[in-house]
């Protein structure tokens, strides 16, 4: 069974940082490319950050683009987020994606609320 878990998520105040992480199990996670994803209620579920199955290339959303990083450890099937310089509009719920090919396992999200 394949499980993520995203941890790291709070309150922050803006211009802050946080760490999230993802830890996943029940998969072979060096064979996936692993995205971080968020989602404000009401509206569709963005991209934010992509990583590629080595690490060796990563993307991002134009709105984070300079302030968060994606990164990722295959010894630990762990994927991270970086994120500083937190802005209220970066509030929403956090998810983790394992993509390869046309399959998708989603974690459940963490929560990241910015505001002073």
């Amino acid at each position: 069974q394949v499980q993520l878990v995203e941890s790291g998520g709070g309150l922050v105040q803006p211009g802050g940082s946080l760490r999230l992480s993802c830890a996943g199990s029940g998969l072979t996670f060096s064979l996936y490319v692993m995205n971080w994803y968020r989602q404000v209620p009401g509206k569709e579920r963005e991209l934010v950050a992509t990583i590629s199955k080595a690490g060796g290339s990563t993307n991002y959303a134009d709105s984070v683009k300079g302030r968060f990083t994606i990164s990722r450890d295959n010894t630990k099937n762990t994927v991270y987020l970086q994120m500083n310089s937190l802005k209220p509009e970066d509030t929403a719920v956090y998810f983790c994606n394992a993509q390869l090919g046309s399959l998708h396992y989603w974690g459940k999200g963490t929560l990241v609320t910015v505001s002073s």
